[in-house]
């Protein structure tokens, strides 16, 4: 399995104790930066790091901020990715299970450091269970093609 992770200024120190975990268990992976803790935006590593996903270079993503959150949402923007946040053990399950989430969201000020090691690990090794998920992650891929192509929606307006 191949692996990208990547992370803003805030979920800086995760993402190295996240990398020596992957460096540990052998698996291939791609840091697409920040490679310091100095203030950064966050949508650009979560885009770099959904973007390799999408495009087949690699397999999953990590994404890691302070909260977990703002990464999933700008990772969530680019088309085929399924972006969790996981802070626990049994999201990183059903993420994967239940979702077949293609990139783990992470957030350092919230996550139990102490579990960090598990909730990836669970959430790399567990497979998506098909039968009536697949059915419910169809209509997800519906949504995302229905979507894609129209204006956003009026609360954006004040973001031009």
């Amino acid at each position: 399995m191949k692996v990208v992770i990547g992370s803003d200024h805030a979920g800086y120190e995760l993402k190295e104790k996240i990398k020596r975990l992957l460096k540990e268990d052998e698996l291939e992976f791609f840091d697409a930066g920040t490679n310091n803790s100095d203030s950064v935006d966050y949508p650009d590593y979560a885009e770099k790091v959904a973007e390799a996903v999408a495009e087949g270079k690699f397999d999953r993503g990590i994404v890691v901020c302070g909260s977990g959150i703002g990464v999933a949402m700008a990772a969530n923007k680019i088309p085929g990715i399924r972006a969790a946040v996981c802070n626990d053990l049994e999201a990183a399950r059903l993420s994967r299970e239940h979702n077949d989430a293609n990139i783990l969201a992470i957030g350092e000020r919230l996550v139990d450091i102490d579990k960090v090691e598990e909730i990836v690990r669970v959430w790399l090794e567990t497979k998506f269970a098909g039968g009536r998920h697949l059915k419910r992650l169809s209509k997800i891929v519906k949504l995302e093609k229905k979507y894609s192509s129209r204006k956003r929606g009026k609360h954006n307006e004040k973001l031009r």
